[in-house]
């Protein structure tokens, strides 16, 4: 059991990245970005096919990236340049991606043509480059014995992955955090509340469309990237159902955690994705379930938690509706025991 939940833990601290990606658009930009299917991959096709060739790891993760804020931005120019559809201009994006994905992926091959994945089994990466570091410092020994003392039967080899992925979303929450603060950020997010508010401070919201896109699909393309890396292998069907992992990662953190400030939503985001990913593994666990119910899980917790909090939502209003009435009634009552008490001393 512990070694499912911290593996999960370890998926969803990167999936967390593209979660925050999808947060910028589908909350801050109000912006249905579908292109997170293709661009996921983008990432990930990228940087496997760079590895491969014989690149180091940071900077194919970093081309990866890249290659995902291209993708973002010509969704927006389909946008806002096109004239198309937001959910349309998205889904374009994302058929056009995936022949893309496929050339991309091709290029890790001496012929060139299409590759619909592409193993990493024996190549260096990011991670394992990590852990040849993190080994020398014997702080796995440490947290192992201290596991074992706690009666922890199942230990993970290493928690250098762990580290690596909590100081890499830590910094990418808190430049989030700081951009959506800044002067573009902040006509970003006004551009998401009121587009034709924004208009009339003479802002212009199609370059703010196209770069919220980039950058939203450029950390998609990163959270691909790394998890191409992390599982060892690229593949072109990687990203689909992707943009419902991030809704459901959303949508879960802002239930618990609430949406009071940008440094809490982002940290909700986080979070949420770390939820996601435990609640799959358990799911996962059940007997009559599995691998192939992958999908249908996801659409069960997203459902979930879309109808919880609406359903504690009336919950909780039923109960104010029924205090005040409450209230009401016995001010009411008091008001008339006093009228009644003041026609009795007359």
């Amino acid at each position: 059991m512990f070694a499912a939940l911290f593996g999960s833990v370890e998926q969803g601290i990167i999936y967390a990245i593209m979660a925050l990606g999808v947060y910028l658009t589908f909350r801050v930009l109000d912006f249905p970005d579908l292109t997170v299917d293709g661009s996921f991959v983008t990432g990930a096709g990228t940087a496997a096919m760079m590895i491969v060739l014989g690149y180091n790891p940071i900077l194919a993760t970093f081309v990866a990236t890249i290659a995902g804020f291209i993708a973002g931005c010509m969704t927006g120019i389909l946008h806002t340049k096109g004239n198309i559809n937001p959910l349309l201009s998205g889904i374009l994006m994302m058929i056009a991606l995936y022949s893309i994905n496929l050339r991309i992926m091709g290029l890790s091959s001496d012929s060139g043509v299409t590759r619909p994945n592409i193993p990493l089994l024996n190549s260096d990466t990011i991670f394992t480059s990590f852990n040849n570091f993190w080994s020398g410092l014997g702080i796995d020994g440490v947290l192992s014995n201290m596991l074992k003392s706690l009666g922890v039967q199942a230990i993970p080899s290493t928690w250098g992955v762990l580290i690596l992925m909590i100081l890499v979303t830590v910094i990418i929450k808190l430049v989030v955090d700081w951009f959506l603060k800044t002067e573009v950020g902040l006509a970003i997010r006004a551009t998401g509340d009121n587009k034709r508010m924004i208009r009339s401070f003479s802002a212009n919201t199609d370059s703010l469309i196209i770069l919220g896109l980039g950058i939203s699909n450029a950390m998609v393309a990163l959270s691909g990237a790394l998890i191409a890396q992390y599982t060892k292998f690229a593949d072109v069907g990687l990203g689909i159902g992707m943009i419902v992992v991030g809704l459901a990662s959303v949508i879960i953190g802002e239930a618990i955690f609430g949406t009071k400030s940008i440094v809490r939503v982002t940290f909700a985001v986080i979070a949420g994705a770390i939820i996601y990913r435990m609640i799959y593994a358990l799911a996962l666990r059940v007997d009559w379930l599995d691998s192939g119910d992958m999908k249908l899980i996801t659409a069960v917790i997203v459902i979930l938690a879309l109808v919880i909090p609406q359903i504690v939502s009336k919950y909780k209003e039923k109960k104010r509706r029924a205090r005040r009435l409450e209230e009401r009634m016995a001010a009411q009552h008091a008001k008339l025991e006093i009228e009644q008490g003041g026609k009795n001393l007359a």
